[in-house]
């Protein structure tokens, strides 16, 4: 006798602009899925603009999941998202429907997938060191020197991505170990679901820059600079905090207070979504086994519903 078949669940991964939200919702429209937001941004409560949250009447009537769970003030990590989206995929799946999880914060969906490593906790006096070295050398060098330790690690790390090159060369350093030989040990943690994993990526990278720079003025008139505004007279923030180093945020907060000139962060800001943009289309060529789909395409919605369909129902 064959083994039965895991509940399905359906992962729509991509890069900021590339669509998501809108395939997931045509999905919510065609089959009983309900929606669990896969975003490090959309956590946060007043992060709406900046984040490209959807609106109250989207959300009403496309209900997501692991949006609004906490202030800018507070953290949240892999391992939250992990346990909190298993719980929402366990009570959906329990409710007869079927997990859709959306969203480009590809660390999530490794984290959901292939479980949390035992990694050594933080340790202040080496990340003070690593800061140091950093300061003088800087974060390009420190990406060198942690793809001659672990190059799969590097390789998927921007050499400017100076919060995730620190923790990598803190782990190697505190363990003797690579990282990625660390994450690797955790794939048994998979949990017990048949997948159907969607990449969207851009078949003319030129034409997602655009996108992301249209998206971009979009957010400053609707009001990104008051939105910022708000949260810094709301909240007691700074910004090393996780909310204030998202891509726009930061941005603005800095041509708030003149560290940077008022005519140059637009720009800049559209240069740091394109920069995430790409580091999301390298985890998620390099990281998942997802059957990939042209975001660009105007027939992108009926192509994964069709696959969904044959997933579900074939």
């Amino acid at each position: 006798m064959t083994s039965p078949r895991h509940p399905p669940a359906i992962l729509v991964m991509g890069p900021t602009a590339s669509g998501k939200t809108a395939v997931a919702m045509a999905l919510a429209d065609r089959f009983p899925v309900e929606l669990i937001s896969v975003d490090s941004a959309q956590v946060f409560i007043d992060m709406d603009v900046g984040t490209a949250k959807p609106d109250r009447a989207t959300l009403a009537r496309y209900p997501h999941r692991l949006i609004d769970l906490i202030t800018p003030e507070q953290r949240y990590s892999a391992a939250q998202f992990r346990r909190d989206a298993l719980a929402a995929m366990a009570d959906i799946t329990a409710a007869g429907k079927v997990p859709l999880l959306v969203g480009g914060t590809m660390l999530y969906f490794r984290t959901l997938l292939h479980g949390l490593a035992d990694l050594p906790q933080a340790d202040a006096a080496l990340r003070a060191a690593i800061d140091a070295e950093a300061a003088i050398h800087g974060w390009p060098a420190m990406h060198t020197k942690l793809a001659a330790i672990d190059p799969e690690t590097a390789a998927r790390l921007h050499p400017t991505d100076s919060q995730r090159l620190q923790r990598a060369l803190e782990i190697c350093s505190l363990s003797g170990r690579k990282m990625s030989d660390l994450l690797a040990e955790s794939e048994s943690q998979k949990p017990s679901y048949d997948f159907l994993s969607i990449g969207l990526l851009p078949s003319d990278r030129a034409a997602l820059h655009e996108r992301i720079a249209h998206r971009f003025d979009e957010m400053l008139l609707a009001g990104l600079d008051e939105e910022v505004r708000r949260l810094r007279s709301k909240y007691n923030l700074d910004l090393g905090l996780p909310s204030m180093r998202c891509v726009g945020y930061r941005q603005v907060w800095e041509a708030q207070d003149g560290l940077m000139p008022k005519g140059e962060m637009r720009d800049r800001g559209v240069f740091a979504t394109r920069q995430l943009a790409k580091r999301q289309i390298t985890w998620l060529t390099n990281s998942f086994e997802a059957e990939n789909y042209d975001c660009l395409d105007s027939a992108l919605a009926d192509r994964v519903a069709e696959r969904t369909d044959a997933f579900l129902n074939g």
